[in-house]
């Protein structure tokens, strides 16, 4: 695996909702690595080569999150952006088959699927990083969406690949705790 080129780290601390209640503080970390991408203009049935660069770097970008939280994840999330020459099965190979383990592993297990998203796009392209409880995929209170933007990538023959935790649930949650059954 080739070293990315560039690593990015999204951090924000949110103290108060959007009408300025305030809040038990919450931490959420996005991490970013820009990497060449290995199938970009043509098609290749085997995308091994892309879901164990997801792997290998999965872990350094969970730990680099990790560092920056105040307390420990209770939700997590991925994402892909696949330059122009590549194809959404790209981004799906780098953050699917292998990523998954070393985001788990870096906080200690995590029972629920975690929440992704890909896409085509070029530089400064803007992907929604959803987010949800590391263990609960009914905690209605961890769905959450940092909105992320990487100013000079994807190039056309890369991958931006995120990995993304939060300390906390969304600024006073009001939404119930499941789904309504009646």
């Amino acid at each position: 695996m080739e070293n990315p080129r560039k690593i990015f780290v999204f951090k924000d601390i949110t103290t108060s909702d959007a009408m300025g209640q305030p809040c038990d503080p919450v931490t959420r970390v996005a991490v970013a690595a820009i990497i060449a991408n290995p199938c970009a203009g043509r098609f290749q049935q085997d995308l091994a080569i892309l879901f164990e660069t997801g792997g290998a770097l999965g872990k350094r970008l969970a730990d680099e999150a990790l560092e920056q939280l105040r307390n420990p994840a209770v939700a997590y999330g991925k994402a892909a952006i696949v330059g122009i020459n590549g194809d959404i099965e790209h981004g799906g190979a780098v953050i699917h088959p292998k990523l998954g383990a070393p985001m788990r592993n870096a906080v200690g297990g995590g029972d629920a699927v975690i929440p992704s998203n890909v896409k085509i796009g070029g530089p400064g392209t803007a992907i929604d990083l959803p987010l949800g409880h590391k263990d609960n995929p009914w905690s209605f209170d961890h769905f959450d969406t940092m909105t992320l933007t990487i100013p000079d990538g994807p190039r056309p023959d890369e991958i931006v690949m995120f990995v993304a935790y939060s300390d906390g649930a969304r600024p006073i949650p009001r939404c119930g705790k499941g789904p309504v059954k009646s």
